[in-house]
């Protein structure tokens, strides 16, 4: 969790939240953006110039999954899990 906690604190780690554009509306983690997982394909090449990636969902199946898809696209990504821990991760 710690290094999880650092890369968060990075200028350049992006938040990728999975979940649906619904979930997202309902509470997210500032500045991060939302990809649908079944979206994030389309979005493989745009993903590339904005390593590092933490990915997040609401309990982290999703991110997880995602997780799968973007390190075999070569993407430098981590599973952070629910967005409520990568949220508190990233303010405390």
């Amino acid at each position: 969790m710690k290094e999880l906690a650092e890369l968060l604190k990075m200028d350049n780690a992006l938040v990728v939240d999975v979940r649906t554009r619904e979930e997202f509306a309902g509470g997210h983690v500032a500045a991060s953006v939302n990809i649908p997982l079944n979206e994030l394909e389309l979005h493989i090449a745009e993903l590339k110039t904005k390593q590092p990636l933490v990915l997040c969902c609401a309990s982290g199946g999703r991110s997880g999954m995602a997780e799968t898809i973007l390190r075999q696209a070569d993407i430098e990504c981590y599973n952070g899990g629910g967005w409520t821990n990568v949220n508190y991760l990233k303010n405390n």
